[in-house]
């Protein structure tokens, strides 16, 4: 046994280069929940309500004069705090009138008065208003009690995804429950508002609401079709429609447009539907002819470190005031790395901009090919730390809020040898099928064949998944009837 001294050079993440990464690769509506959390459980962070001005392009996002200059990424070393001068602190009795003047202005709001959030309708649910059309009907108690077991079964989408015979088990009725009970309450239910409630399938949700098509004739036909041939309905074939049903296609083609009218969801149209909005992290704007950018107003956080707090912590600092030590480490980390992140993510979009200016102009065609070691190396910074950034942050250009991943994409070489990026592809293919004949569209191999005269070579099955990111449907759906 002996004992050896070996010297290595190892790379370590100090926590405040750890929280720093966290926050980079956040989105902005994590990143403000993240905000709003660490605002508060910190007594030493508060929101800077004075200053409502937004910050010019190019700025921090950060009021000035509040803390020191982001450290440098590679800084591992502990913030500390800054030194207090103990003499140009006021005195013992000096305390309380630095707590009043903090306190002060704190205003509570009189009791009784009506809130916004008092004032604003409440959304009724879609078992609500089918419990509300239950009441009104003259049902005995145990009708009743069956038809409020299917109600409080139904799915968001209004649909009856619970097999009867499980409901009769729930049920627990005495006497037993009988499966012919269950389908008259079934079938009450499906008599309520909204048409088409408490289905057990697509094709039973569209047969409720055949009743609402005037036209015997074209009722009759819509439930041949919904009945019988519901997946020819889905793959839009009105040919073989036409065929299998032995009438004109004309005829056939107008039935399938008034049951795409009809709703397969009944159930959104009751209750709040969550709508995840995009908020764009950087601004694009054309200045005088060039492109400009400047970070988004309302994800900047206007928040500061409360600097009477951290005085009298200061200035009355023990050795047991380790927790509260803690936190005024953290707000100081929080602050630099929320300057640093958002001044890392305005140079990348700024880079980005200055390559991509051409798509600003000219649409999806002017796309470059960019990789995001381009985009390091004009920065100044990891690869790794690029693909953060750009990773659930968003532009806001004249032609929409874009992902800022959606300006990268790999070359791909064409015929005369120029490089294409797969954007430009893309938006190519778009312009191919919307100019298509809707009696004749064409299919991936005719928009490859088309690709190849116009000098660019790209596999079918890049043609195929290049359409369906653009969500657009295959050839069959998308033939129409002359």
């Amino acid at each position: 046994m002996d004992l050896r001294a070996d010297h290595r050079q190892t790379q370590t993440l100090s926590p405040r280069l750890q929280h720093a990464v966290r926050l980079l690769q956040m989105s902005s509506l994590d990143f403000a929940a993240m905000l709003r959390d660490t605002l508060g459980r910190n007594p030493f962070l508060e929101v800077d309500e004075a200053d409502g001005s937004e910050p010019e392009p190019g700025t921090s996002p950060l009021t000035s004069g509040e803390v020191a200059p982001a450290a440098a990424a590679g800084d591992a070393e502990p913030v500390t705090g800054p030194e207090i001068d103990n003499a140009a602190l006021p005195d013992d009795g000096g305390d309380r009138d630095l707590w009043n003047a903090e306190s002060g202005g704190s205003r509570r709001g009189e009791e009784g008065e009506v809130s916004a959030l008092d004032m604003m309708a409440v959304e009724t649910s879609l078992t609500a208003h089918l419990h509300g059309q239950l009441n009104v009907l003259p049902l005995s108690a145990r009708d009743l009690a069956l038809a409020r077991a299917i109600v409080e079964s139904l799915d968001d989408d209004g649909y009856l995804r619970t097999p009867l015979e499980e409901l009769q088990e729930v049920a627990d009725l005495d006497p037993a429950v009988e499966g012919q009970e269950m389908l008259i309450a079934l079938k009450r239910v499906q008599s309520l508002d909204p048409a088409g409630v408490a289905a057990r399938s697509v094709g039973e949700c569209l047969l409720l609401q055949l009743p609402a098509i005037d036209c015997p004739d074209m009722r009759d036909l819509a439930r041949r079709i919904i009945a019988d041939h519901l997946a020819a309905l889905a793959a839009r074939d009105v040919s073989g429609l036409a065929r299998q049903l032995g009438e004109p296609p004309a005829r056939v083609e107008a039935v399938c447009d008034r049951i795409r009218r009809l709703d397969p969801r009944p159930g959104w149209r009751f209750g709040a539907s969550q709508v995840a909005y995009v908020v764009p992290d950087v601004i694009v704007k054309k200045i005088r002819g060039e492109w400009k950018v400047q970070l988004n107003p309302a994800i900047v956080p206007k928040v500061r470190l409360n600097q009477v707090y951290a005085n009298l912590f200061q200035r009355h600092r023990t050795s047991g005031n380790a927790e509260m030590s803690a936190h005024l480490q953290e707000a100081r980390w929080t602050l630099r790395n929320v300057e640093q992140r958002f001044s890392t993510i305005l140079d990348v979009a700024e880079a980005i901009v200055r390559r991509q200016h051409n798509f600003l102009d000219y649409g999806a065609m002017a796309m470059k090919p960019l990789g995001l070691k381009e985009i390091a190396d004009e920065v100044g910074i990891h690869e790794s730390t690029v693909s953060r950034v750009t990773n659930n942050k968003y532009m806001a250009t004249p032609v929409g809020v874009l992902e800022l991943k959606y300006f990268f994409s790999r070359a791909m070489i064409s015929a005369n040898g120029s490089a294409c990026s797969g954007t430009a592809i893309r938006g190519l293919i778009k312009d191919i099928i919307e100019a298509e004949s809707p009696d004749a569209p064409l299919s991936d191999a005719e928009i490859t064949r088309q690709l190849a005269q116009q000098g660019l070579v790209v596999a079918r099955r890049t043609v195929t998944k290049y359409r369906q990111m653009l969500k657009i449907d295959a050839v069959e759906r998308r033939r129409r009837v002359a």
